[in-house]
């Protein structure tokens, strides 16, 4: 049975969208099954990977979760072998809203999630800037959570609200809720402010940050442009091999790298045959 992660921050801009695509991308490269569900009504995770909401206008996110669509009919390929998504829609922005009198209205998407655990290694959940219903949704369904954190002081105040929602949840209704980790994003080397923020990270959450750090970097930032993966902006292959992609730009191997100790943190090896195509 596959694991269900939501990638969640209330607050805009931190790199959740870019974690959720590389991260899931990166696994989806070393041979694992994934499914990205694009559960932010922008859809940045959806255009990220080439994809355009319009072209999904009753066969997405929304769809699924209000009842007018089948698991069938939502869940589409990519053009990367193992990477599937279920795409958003600018119609979840009112979900929230025809939800709020429902009964067990923080556990309609846990209950539409359970028939997919079976089909895949992991889920990603790419949630939106806030800690809304849909949020507490996405909390509610999943087994754990990633928390991108952008190397800025601001972050680490809204880090510390975000732990108190997590906590609450895992009282309330979902008792299995465990933290996947916490990622330092957006890591500039270069000032005294990242190297601060990620040390402060790592003394108030020693064991649930991640070694792996995402720097600031100029094709991560142009990737979404393209509509791919920052595996595939930039990339050329070991010919003598044929088995690798060697990286030439540093968000690439962080993100190579996150997934590798993902899958440690899981017990689950690196294999050698897992390899890139």
């Amino acid at each position: 049975m596959g694991k269900i992660i939501s990638i969640v921050n209330q607050k805009g801009g931190v790199g959740k969208t870019t974690t959720a695509i590389n991260l899931s991308s990166a696994l989806a490269l070393l041979d694992y099954k994934i499914l990205l569900i694009d559960c932010d009504p922008q859809a940045n995770a959806t255009s990220g990977l080439g994809l355009n909401q319009r072209d999904f206008e009753h066969n997405n996110i929304y769809s699924y979760l209000s009842g007018n669509a089948t698991i069938n009919e939502v869940v589409n390929k990519t053009f990367i072998p193992n990477l599937e998504i279920i795409t958003s829609h600018i119609d979840l922005a009112g979900f929230e809203i025809e939800i709020i009198n429902e009964m067990s209205r923080e556990s309609i998407m846990k209950d539409k999630l359970i028939e997919l655990k079976n089909y895949y290694d992991f889920i990603f959940i790419d949630c939106s800037p806030s800690l809304g219903l849909l949020v507490i949704n996405a909390l509610v369904s999943c087994d754990s959570v990633l928390i991108p954190v952008q190397c800025e002081y601001f972050a680490l105040e809204g880090l510390a609200k975000l732990m108190d929602t997590i906590t609450l949840v895992k009282k309330k209704v979902n008792k299995n809720l465990e933290i996947e980790g916490i990622v330092p994003v957006m890591f500039d080397g270069r000032t005294n402010l990242s190297h601060e923020v990620v040390k402060e990270i790592k003394n108030a959450f020693d064991d649930l940050t991640y070694e792996t750090i995402i720097p600031r970097n100029i094709r991560l930032a142009d990737a979404p442009s393209f509509g791919v993966p920052v595996f595939f902006v930039d990339k050329r292959f070991d010919k003598s091999e044929h088995k690798d992609l060697l990286f030439e730009n540093a968000g690439a191997i962080a993100y190579l790298n996150l997934a590798k100790e993902l899958l440690s943190r899981n017990n689950l090896k690196y294999l050698n045959e897992r390899k890139f195509i």
